[in-house]
């Protein structure tokens, strides 16, 4: 049957589109490392994760409007113009950049876990459906899978820059996060998957009003995710969220289960406010959890190996809930039909369905209830799996610079490539925007400082042009600041005079003079964060400390070259016009 086929393919879309959305939202969080001001780049990366969630709360309605009144199709075409649009803003948009040092890649790596994930998400969905499980091609999948992913182990721990090294799962907090972050992703996805199906054949609504009554579990994923991050950040306690998280996904598909024609609207949407719920509690802390227990050096591989499980979580939940429900359904469907005395085509679509009589659809609404029912109950001892891991779950106090858990980014767990110097110095971003003390104004203020607020700010925005695009323009400065460069003109011909500043027509650049003002800002900026982490109690007893410490000379430098625009550029304009 038509639609059966649809369903059972669901897993393997998600996985398409959760590819490419991957690299979308790997790309955006790499330019926000790249251009965005340090101080700012917290704001921004929250930013992403909040439209990350509007668009989970928007796609099921547009999706749903899509399916009613054009084409399930324009679900996909409509990337095509909005892609483009992306593309002209993006060329327009984003600036060149200087060259940097040749990352090294593994793309061995990257392959033999690509494949692994394919391999293993393909015989998960064709199993039981377009295939038997006993079939050639399923066993050579699960077997090449095998084989790809016991290599990816070799390799990764031979490999200069393993993508997701294998000492890693010898931390059974880092173990434990992973197999709950896989729950949690197969749980979501799975679950906003076949909940429209569910409201379409059992419910008889139409495609937007289904994609309206999934809104309660998005809300209740919202609610919690943001509400425990800012506990989290508040107490330092995050054991008792993925365990309380996993304990109510497991009764929410227990008594989805139960759910049939007769199920009431306001009950099913207090089902899945409690599903939402238990996913929003266990996806916050995670990945919190990761860095709080990992060292530094493997911070950013850390992070990034939670959100892989859930992605990958993701994927088998979609493929896993699809194969389920297509067996469960052949098994119901064909004895439905001969009850109602119909052809196999009669329940191609929910509205060929509806439109039979209340006496011919019964059964076959009954069979798709219980599909769907067994379904969410087979889901049921996933989520309680996570849950009695969740219970081995090592508490540790929570470090200052690692505090970021009311960001929205990271309670929807937005893809991180992030390494350990890119991770502290979000945090520390964070620090420095609610700290007044080294601020350029109070830095100027200073008796030791040779530079006024105006000085200082034109010194240090020479140097982040001469770092990131080679090159400092006055023309260049101005227009980032959307004032004419003559405004700015006076102060550099002044610090040209006094012998901070190197000019050329158009181009500047920094004397030695000049250069030691950065410095001394820099160390500034370092001896403060430093204080901070000393009298942390986290940071106290960290065997890595020094490698910590080694890291803030790479960022400090950074922290006040790449000014507040909205706030130091102000400060800027004030003073040069006072």
């Amino acid at each position: 049957m038509r639609t059966v086929r649809v369903d059972g393919d669901a897993g393997r879309c998600a996985g398409a589109a959760g590819h490419r959305r991957g690299a979308v939202t790997v790309t955006a969080a790499a330019l926000i490392g790249e251009v965005i001001p340090l101080r700012d780049r917290g704001r921004y990366q929250g930013m992403l994760g909040a439209v990350f969630g509007v668009t989970t709360v928007i796609g099921p309605l547009l999706g749903g409007y899509f399916t009613d009144y054009l084409t399930w199709r324009w679900a996909f075409w409509i990337n095509v113009p909005i892609s483009v649009v992306v593309l002209v803003v993006a060329g327009a948009a984003i600036p060149a950049l200087a060259g940097r040092v040749k990352p090294v890649i593994d793309y061995t790596g990257i392959v033999l876990i690509g494949l692994g994930a394919t391999g293993l998400t393909l015989a998960t969905s064709w199993g039981g459906t377009r295939y038997t499980w006993g079939s050639p091609t399923i066993i050579a999948l699960f077997l090449g899978s095998v084989v790809a992913l016991a290599l990816f182990a070799r390799v990764e721990s031979r490999a200069a820059a393993p993508i997701l090294p294998t000492r890693l799962f010898a931390d059974p907090v880092f173990a434990v996060c992973c197999v709950l972050a896989f729950v949690v992703g197969f749980a979501m996805l799975g679950a906003l998957t076949f909940l429209p199906t569910f409201m379409q054949y059992v419910d008889g609504v139409s495609a937007i009003t289904s994609g309206l009554r999934t809104l309660p579990m998005v809300v209740g994923m919202l609610v919690t995710s943001t509400g425990s991050g800012t506990l989290v950040g508040r107490t330092g306690r995050y054991k008792i969220f993925p365990v309380t998280g996993t304990a109510l996904m497991t009764i929410a598909f227990v008594l989805m289960s139960q759910m049939d024609a007769t199920t009431p609207a306001l009950l099913q949407s207090a089902y899945l406010i409690l599903l939402g719920a238990g996913i929003g509690l266990s996806m916050q802390v995670l990945v919190l959890v990761v860095q709080n227990t990992s060292s530094f050096a493997d911070l950013g591989v850390a992070t990034s190996g939670v959100t892989f499980f859930r992605t990958i979580g993701s994927s088998f939940g979609a493929a896993v809930f699809g194969s389920l429900f297509v067996n469960f359904l052949d098994h119901r469907l064909g004895s439905a039909l001969h009850t109602a005395g119909l052809a196999a085509d009669a329940a191609a679509s929910p509205e060929a369905l509806h439109r039979l009589s209340p006496e011919q659809a019964a059964p076959i609404v009954q069979a798709y209830a219980d599909s769907l029912g067994q379904v969410f109950l087979w889901a049921a001892p996933v989520a309680l799996l996570g849950f009695v891991l969740a219970l081995f779950l090592r508490e540790v106090p929570l470090k200052d610079l690692h505090d970021n858990a009311a960001d929205i980014g990271d309670g929807f767990g937005m893809p991180s490539t992030a390494s350990s110097d890119e991770l502290l110095e979000t945090a520390i971003g964070r620090l420095l925007r609610n700290e007044p003390g080294v601020r350029l104004r109070s830095i100027a203020m200073r008796a030791d400082c040779e530079l006024d607020v105006a000085g200082l700010w034109t010194v240090l925005r020479i140097y982040r042009y001469t770092q990131v695009f080679r090159t400092a323009r006055l023309s260049d400065i101005g227009k980032t600041l959307r004032v004419p460069y003559e405004i700015l003109e006076p102060t550099v011909d002044r610090l040209v005079a006094q012998g901070y500043v190197l000019r050329d027509g158009d181009h500047l650049g920094l004397t030695r003079a000049g250069l030691r003002q950065v410095k001394f800002v820099t160390a500034l900026v370092q001896d403060w964060v430093s204080d901070k982490l000393a009298r942390s109690p986290g940071f106290e007893g960290r065997p890595d400390r020094a490698e910590v410490e080694a890291a803030l000379q790479r960022i400090a430098h950074r922290a006040l070259v790449d000014p507040d625009d909205a706030g130091e550029s102000a400060e800027f304009a004030g003073t040069t016009r006072g």
